[in-house]
């Protein structure tokens, strides 16, 4: 039996896992930038973003002042045993990891009129089910720089790969260097408008070195690697070779009338922390 404190326990500590400690293919993938660059200042800013992250996890403080709107994937298994509210038990585990975190508290709980206190929460929950006795839980902390960005646009079905292509690559144009780069890009597929924004977040809990399994998709994915980096944005928009260090795009089956596509950029902070119970 799972019990409403250790639900409450594990998320509090994903928390501030995810906001002081950045995932190990993210880093990789910063160092493997860093020793490929060649222009001088976009190099400085990726060793100091890769020192910035030793020092958050030496120190146990934030990668990023904006701790993020956090998000929560919950995967339950058919015969995981529960006897009280799980929602209820992430968002207490939320405020607690946030407090005893330090984080920043970053939500408002009125958006139209900006009114209210700063909270630490309600996260947003996503829920998901599958076969066996497990709670999966990951803790996706997204700032707002980059979620500012978002976008999505409802193609006729007949649009073309490179059609969808171009979209994304003047998306990335348009951002700039607005949202932190070098970004990791999350683009959802399919579905409905919300799925396609859906799929577009969860691609970014893949690790950024492992493609679709798509043969398809996958190439489309190396191909807008390739065409975002020829922007020439560059790490914190000074040029070079790195605008992005990953691409993912996730599909689900649509509508014959439609093809929504969903773009999410995330900076270069990509956290996200995981458990399994």
């Amino acid at each position: 039996m799972i019990t409403r404190d250790k639900i409450v326990n594990v998320i509090s500590e994903l928390c501030i896992k995810a906001n002081i400690k950045l995932r190990p293919d993210v880093l990789r993938a910063l160092k493997n930038a860093f020793r490929a660059e060649r222009k001088r200042d976009s190099k400085y800013i990726l060793k100091t973003l890769i020192e910035n992250a030793y020092i958050a996890s030496r120190d146990k403080i934030p990668i990023c002042q904006d701790t993020g709107l956090p998000v929560v994937f919950v995967e339950i298994g058919d015969k995981a045993k529960i006897n009280f509210n799980i929602k209820e038990a992430i968002v207490r585990g939320v405020e607690k990891g946030y407090k005893e975190g330090y984080l920043r508290n970053s939500i408002i709980l009125e958006p139209l009129t900006r009114k209210g206190p700063s909270m630490f929460f309600p996260p947003v929950i996503h829920f998901d089910y599958t076969k066996g006795r497990h709670i999966k839980i990951t803790v996706l902390p997204k700032g707002f720089g980059s979620e500012n960005r978002s976008v999505l646009k409802m193609f006729k079905p007949t649009a073309s790969i490179e059609d969808i292509k171009k979209y994304i690559i003047d998306s990335v144009d348009d951002t700039g260097a607005d949202a932190c780069p070098p970004y990791i890009i999350g683009i959802g597929i399919g579905g409905t408008a919300d799925m396609a924004g859906l799929l577009a977040k969860k691609s970014l809990l893949r690790p950024l070195d492992k493609r679709n399994r798509n043969p398809l998709i996958s190439k489309v994915e190396d191909d807008l690697l390739r065409a975002v980096n020829r922007l020439g944005i560059g790490p914190a928009g000074l040029g070079g070779r790195f605008t992005c260090l990953a691409v993912a795009i996730e599909e689900f089956p649509t509508h014959i009338a439609g093809l929504p596509v969903a773009v999410n950029i995330c900076c270069h902070a990509l956290r996200s922390a995981t458990e399994v119970l």
